[in-house]
């Protein structure tokens, strides 16, 4: 699979539309591609904070983003009319427009996009409500587990989870968050720049496509601040290990044709691996030399009976949670099938709510070592249990990609 990765940021200013003169090398294609971002509105659940169906943002506020007319008439001089690219589906979040095949994933970075207070305020979630009971009438499922009240993460966080993290990104009902989790790089050993997380996180599935603006942010809160103290916290305090922007996902085929926002559709196949790099180019560090961790990626994990233990990490957002403070929740994985022709997924009793998907479920690998086994799918609304795909040649094969595509 192909994908462009434009090098054009729009830069974010305080109390300024949102917009800046491209450079001269930038025009062309690149600079089309770059001025895809989407205008981001007010906060609130009660604003509206849709894109624009123009190339300029709505009148009446000073949050907004612009497409200069000069960067637009200079483009058509070039050949590249913004409306007409994609039949104008870069600025569309309809069911029918909007970009969602694998060679449409595009993620220029708007540096500051993502400040403190936008990241604290984006407590919406891509959420899979289930029931609490949606096993299939044929294949395993075992007893559904007890609740495990989820725990609060140690802090600093950077020294008990490293590798987890919060992720941030925009979609047609405003900002929303994930978690997700850094991992190793086959090509790139020490070197990864590799997140794994949730499908539904980085693509709406069938109902839609990619969302826009992921930005991965390690060790969100490390040093676990309530929501009261983070007001007006820097980035330093919110994002001590940077912000780390999506240049390029990939999730299973399956889960964009089939991948539901309820009832468990698509959910054996709902795991995406991502690609990232530091929004303000940082020290040439990786993210793993950034975060001085990375876990491995277990595709061969024993069958469910013979694991004793798997712990799920991530930013719960829903209540009881406010999405600020990392959890985690240990227990013992049962086995729940949705269907005879679909794999069986993992379940663990956990009381963490929307904002925790995509986060790692970590188990003792073959080295003896913690390895990534599953990320967190779906859960049922009161909240008792959690279920992640069970990871096998399908989810290797998306891996194997996305670390080819970097490979040096």
């Amino acid at each position: 699979m192909q994908g462009i990765r434009p090098r054009f940021n729009l830069r974010r200013r305080k109390g300024a539309r949102r917009g800046t003169s491209p450079a001269t090398a930038a025009l062309a294609l690149c600079a089309a591609l770059a001025l895809t971002a989407t205008a981001c509105g007010p906060e609130d659940d009660n604003a509206s904070d849709k894109p624009s169906s123009s190339s300029k943002a709505p009148a009446g506020g000073d949050d907004q983003l612009e497409i200069p007319g000069d960067i637009k008439d200079r483009l058509k001089d070039h050949g590249i009319d913004l409306d007409k690219w994609k039949d104008g589906a870069w600025k569309d979040w309809s069911k029918d427009d909007w970009l969602r095949e694998a060679e449409d994933y595009i993620n220029p970075i708007i540096e500051d996009l993502w400040d403190s207070d936008r990241m604290r305020d984006a407590d919406k979630r891509p959420d899979k409500p289930v029931d609490n009971d949606i096993s299939g009438d044929e294949g395993v499922t075992d007893p559904t587990p007890e609740p495990v009240d989820a725990e609060p993460v140690k802090t600093p966080y950077h020294e008990s989870a490293p590798e987890a993290g919060k992720l941030f990104f925009d979609g047609p009902d405003g900002s929303m968050v994930c978690s997700a989790t850094v991992v190793k790089d086959p090509a790139n050993p020490g070197k990864s720049n590799m997140v794994w997380t949730a499908g539904h996180c980085v693509h709406a599935g069938k109902s839609g496509g990619w969302y826009r603006n992921l930005a991965f942010v390690p060790s969100y809160n490390n040093d676990g601040k309530s929501i009261e103290e983070l007001q007006g916290a820097t980035e330093e305090e919110i994002a001590p290990y940077g912000i780390w922007w999506t240049d390029w996902a990939q999730t299973s085929q399956e889960w964009i044709e089939q991948g539901g926002a309820t009832g468990g559709q698509g959910a054996p196949y709902d795991y995406a691996v991502m690609h990232v790099t530091p929004e303000k180019g940082g020290s040439g560090k990786s993210l793993e030399e950034t975060v001085g961790s990375a876990l491995a990626v277990d595709f061969n994990a024993p069958a469910v009976p013979e694991i004793e233990s798997m712990t799920a990490t991530g930013y719960p957002a829903a209540p009881p949670f406010d999405g600020q403070l990392a959890h985690s929740c240990t227990d013992k994985p049962g086995r729940l099938s949705l269907g005879k022709e679909q794999p069986t997924m993992h379940r663990i009793g956990c009381t963490m709510t929307g904002g925790s998907s995509g986060g790692g479920w970590v188990h003792e690998g073959q080295d003896g070592k913690p390895a990534l086994v599953s990320n967190t799918s779906i859960g049922p609304v009161t909240a008792g249990w959690l279920a992640g795909p069970r990871l096998g040649p399908g989810a290797k094969k998306i891996y194997s990609a996305v670390s080819d595509k970097y490979a040096k």
